[in-house]
């Protein structure tokens, strides 16, 4: 089974820790938290200068974020990560067998549950901000 993109769990640590520490927030010291390779760091750092969650110093400068905590939401994070394609999250296989009353329809009986299962995820998610999810670290 696939699973969503571990981008936006690394995404959220790396904002965690401009959060806590912002003048500790270089690319060592934020890869070292997540223990994974500066290369992926330095990658997803660029996703979210790009959306506008962090500015990034050259150099060693490290990384701050461009707004409070209580005001990036989970599902900012997940967005500027690009975790899922198309805008959907639940892909449906093609080439069901159109001769197949169940394969004829499962693509329109599914799409609008799957749907809303992304959008309740989605609610969720803005209903989570940086701030609150950093109480749960103490």
């Amino acid at each position: 089974m696939k699973k969503i993109s571990s981008r936006f769990s690394v995404a959220v640590h790396i904002l965690s820790v401009i959060a806590a520490s912002p003048s500790e927030s270089t690319g060592d010291y934020i890869a070292g938290s997540v223990n994974t390779n500066p290369v992926i760091i330095r990658r997803i750092m660029g996703m979210l200068k790009k959306a506008g969650l962090v500015d990034v110093r050259p150099g060693v400068g490290g990384a701050a974020l461009r707004r409070a905590p209580g005001e990036i939401t989970l599902l900012d994070v997940y967005r500027a990560v690009e975790v899922i394609d198309d805008d959907e999250l639940f892909h449906i296989h093609e080439e069901a067998n159109p001769q197949c009353p169940i394969g004829r329809n499962i693509e329109s009986a599914l799409r609008e549950e799957l749907a809303e299962a992304q959008r309740a995820m989605e609610r969720r998610l803005a209903q989570v901000t940086l701030q609150s999810l950093a109480e749960k670290f103490k």
